[in-house]
């Protein structure tokens, strides 16, 4: 069936655009593409182009956004449900909460109420992501994100967590730039197939564009080397251990304790020690890594459990009755190669 109407619209607050939108419902093209674009979707949902250590840009948006540009708002927003809650079923990372499928279709109607039945233009899809970015991903996110911890998971979680915020603000601008590229290409293709009615003409490159985009591009860059800078200084490398480089690195730092403290103090010497990363910040921009070691005695009774104690993280050799702290100690090391930079040695706090 083909649509009755192929008017663009300047905004989508009218109701002649509801209309087409619902109309939509009866085409059999669009509901074929409509699956289509769910299928891709939720395939694509754990890919993403790699930017820095816990920053991505996830591709599932790029279909997102030409699917909702396509078959317009009211079938975005039955594809999100579907979409959301296969990738749920087929893919599931965690226990299903059902308030964040608020967050797939509020993605998909922002999409379409800026894309679809429009002359697209790159400010159009500038505008577009950047109202996800800031109102989904931060605004809507973070109510939910307390929720499902609160609930689900019975832990704390701090609204409008700074982590999550930088990240989409840092990935605004490139994402911009990509999905108006990816747009670009694209537009033209649809447009020969009759799913729009919008040849392109707007989204092609003139100077001023060219110009606008050069700019969120280096903006974009730059947010994700000061990403980065924060990044480093806030993200302890321990946190990612596993348990055999947790051993590895443990046995090494007591390692360096020991032969460094046996020559400043000679207080260790004769003790069995086990040292426990606590913290290791890795300085940006370079191989220096800052390691924060607890060191402790251990209790001749548990001698036999070494190479348990050995794998212990911070909080549990806290919480072990065998372990007694006796320092605390400053590890500067230049990574890979394991040269020492600087070392100290405290006594513990309390």
């Amino acid at each position: 069936m083909q649509k009755t109407s192929q008017t663009l619209y300047s905004t989508p607050f009218s109701r002649a655009y509801w209309r087409d939108a619902a109309a939509e419902l009866s085409d059999t093209r669009i509901l074929v593409f409509a699956a289509l674009m769910i299928a891709l979707r939720v395939a694509l949902k754990g890919l993403g182009i790699p930017l820095a250590p816990n920053l991505k840009i996830n591709v599932a948006f790029f279909v997102n956004a030409l699917g909702a540009m396509i078959f317009g708002p009211v079938v975005a927003m039955a594809a999100a449900c579907v979409s959301d809650t296969l990738g749920c079923l087929l893919f599931p990372s965690g226990p299903y909460f059902f308030p964040f499928i608020l967050e797939e279709i509020a993605g998909s109607l922002i999409f379409a109420l800026f894309l679809y039945r429009a002359k697209v233009t790159p400010l159009r899809v500038t505008l577009s992501r950047f109202c996800i970015c800031f109102f989904v991903n931060i605004l809507l996110n973070a109510p939910i994100t307390w929720w499902y911890y609160k609930l689900v998971l019975g832990k704390s979680y701090v609204l409008f967590q700074l982590p999550q915020i930088l990240k989409n603000l840092f990935c605004f601008p490139l994402e911009s730039v990509l999905l108006t590229l990816f747009l670009h290409g694209m537009i033209p293709v649809a447009y020969r197939l009759g799913l729009v009615y919008d040849s392109g003409q707007s989204v092609r490159f003139r100077k001023r564009q060219l110009l606008v985009l050069a700019g969120l591009f280096l903006a974009g860059a730059v947010s994700v080397f000061a990403y980065l800078g924060y990044y480093y200084n806030t993200t302890s490398l321990s946190a990612s251990y596993t348990q055999a480089e947790r051993v590895q690195i443990n046995r090494d730092m007591d390692r360096v304790v020991r032969e460094e403290a046996g020559e400043l103090t000679g207080e260790l010497t004769g003790e069995t020690t086990v040292s426990v990363v606590e913290s290791a910040y890795k300085k940006f921009l370079s191989h220096q890594v800052t390691y924060t070691v607890a060191v402790y005695t251990v209790d001749p009774a548990a001698l036999d459990r070494l190479d348990q104690l050995w794998a212990l993280s911070k909080s549990k050799a806290a919480d072990e009755a065998a372990l007694t702290r006796v320092a605390t100690a400053q590890v500067v090391r230049e990574e890979p190669e394991g040269a020492l930079l600087s070392f100290s040695l405290s006594p513990p706090e309390g």
